[in-house]
């Protein structure tokens, strides 16, 4: 799985730089989140600018890490989801558990 992670305006903005997360690559995306978090960071943002394709098992990834970070009094946010992606959210209901934004200035602007 390709990760890009940068620090911005006191978040980790992690990327996804890939079009699928699925049963194939979800586990490393899970570890790395739950890696991150481990190492104390709390306030993380995913981009999913470039995913195109969702199944359970990345649904499943991105829901641990939420869970894990919410128990440190943390934040997950979402951004830049594809229109076929956030569907898939809102076909779970997920987009009521997720703090889904439309893009990282909304995300930074955001009151928890």
């Amino acid at each position: 799985m390709n990760l890009n992670l940068e620090k911005i305006n006191g978040f980790s903005v992690l990327s996804i730089e890939n079009e699928r997360i699925d049963a194939h690559n979800s586990g490393e995306l899970k570890a790395h989140l739950l890696q991150m978090i481990e190492q104390g960071e709390t306030q993380i943002i995913v981009q999913l600018q470039q995913v195109r394709f969702i199944d359970s098992s990345g649904l499943g990834a991105l829901l641990s890490g939420n869970k894990q970070v919410l128990a440190k009094s943390g934040r997950l946010i979402l951004v830049n989801i594809q229109p076929q992606v956030l569907s898939m959210f809102e076909l779970t209901r997920l987009n009521r558990v997720f703090e889904i934004y439309a893009d990282l200035n909304e995300a930074f602007n955001a009151e928890t």
